[in-house]
């Protein structure tokens, strides 16, 4: 069975929708979908989200354009995926793709590519602001983990608890409990406060 979707968003023409609607028409579909929606709303795109789940093995949903369907690459190759999950076939007029043919499956391969490059660049990107961040000294980073939790951890010691049992607890690595506690600069203030600890005890 071949399904349509058709999307428009909120500022374009009606126009624009109809004219999809004939195309698809006249491609054979069966039974259209269609939505008027921006292409940033993917969450809301309730017809799209119904024409996946109507659509059987065997069946081929169609969009006259791209851009109708996905709002990039990686969305593109998110969505193929769950059509091959049911054994769906992609067919994009604007492109002359039909994930039914090799031709076709050799381009959604290309396609996972493209989106994977999209990711590395997107990463790179990522760590060069991180780099240059940090040599003007604007980045602070997360706090660690366990050092956030080091107040907990000298409570619980105070309290006789043992390194396992702490990291246990608070789920921090034990050899991260013994840091803090052998760090505390409670450590001699008073009777209360924790002694060095070995880290091969317990």
């Amino acid at each position: 069975m071949l399904i349509g979707y058709a999307r428009t968003s909120t500022l374009d023409q009606k126009a624009g929708l109809e004219a999809q609607k004939r195309d698809l028409s006249a491609a054979g579909c069966e039974r259209i979908f269609e939505e008027e929606v921006s292409s940033v709303d993917v969450a809301k795109r309730e017809r799209l989200v119904e024409a996946l789940s109507f659509a059987r093995s065997g069946d081929t949903l169609i969009v006259t354009k791209l851009d109708r369907l996905a709002r990039s690459v990686a969305h593109l190759v998110e969505l193929l995926a769950q059509l091959e999950a049911k054994g769906v076939s992609l067919r994009i007029m604007a492109m002359g793709i039909d994930t039914s043919t090799p031709t076709g499956k050799l381009m959604l391969t290309i396609l996972g590519g493209v989106a994977e490059f999209e990711r590395e660049i997107m990463l790179e990107r990522q760590r060069e602001g991180i780099a240059k961040a940090k040599a003007a000294g604007r980045y602070k980073g997360r706090a660690p983990t366990a050092q956030a939790k080091a107040d907990d951890v000298l409570r619980l010691h105070r309290e006789g608890v043992g390194g396992t049992e702490i990291a246990k607890r608070l789920g921090i690595g034990r050899a991260s409990v013994y840091r803090i506690l052998n760090g505390s600069e409670d450590a001699g203030k008073g009777a209360a406060a924790p002694a060095p600890v070995n880290s091969s005890a317990q």
